[in-house]
């Protein structure tokens, strides 16, 4: 398994388009083998700062493969999400009906006690 990785193994990165699979270089090939060899898949957020550049280098330099990949042995899996962004909401007003509803039963809480 480890020599079919190695002769032709491929890069599997899950987009929100689906799996693309890119073929790195022999060199790469070798380094990825040391990245995934716990896991079959990671997150970009595990990964150190060389690893990532790696990865963009291999996704920016390479178009990913449009062939039957069923084949080929997957050096690993990268989970590439889209960043998750908080958009920002605009301040809410105060509903008029909550605000006289609560100072109605704190009005009869005191009288109460």
């Amino acid at each position: 398994m480890w020599l079919q990785k190695l002769s032709g193994g491929v890069l599997r990165v899950l987009t929100p388009l689906g799996p693309r699979y890119f073929r790195p270089s022999f060199a790469q090939r070798i380094y990825l083998l040391w990245i995934f060899r716990h896991f079959q898949t990671l997150s970009t957020k595990v990964l150190n700062a060389r690893q990532v550049r790696l990865m963009d280098v291999i996704c920016a330099d390479q178009q990913f493969l449009t062939l039957r990949v069923d084949d080929l042995a997957i050096l690993g899996t990268l989970e590439e999400r889209p960043p998750v962004t908080s958009q920002e909401l605009p301040p809410r007003r105060p509903n008029a009906s909550v605000t006289d509803s609560v100072q109605v039963f704190a009005a009869n809480l005191r009288q109460r006690f």
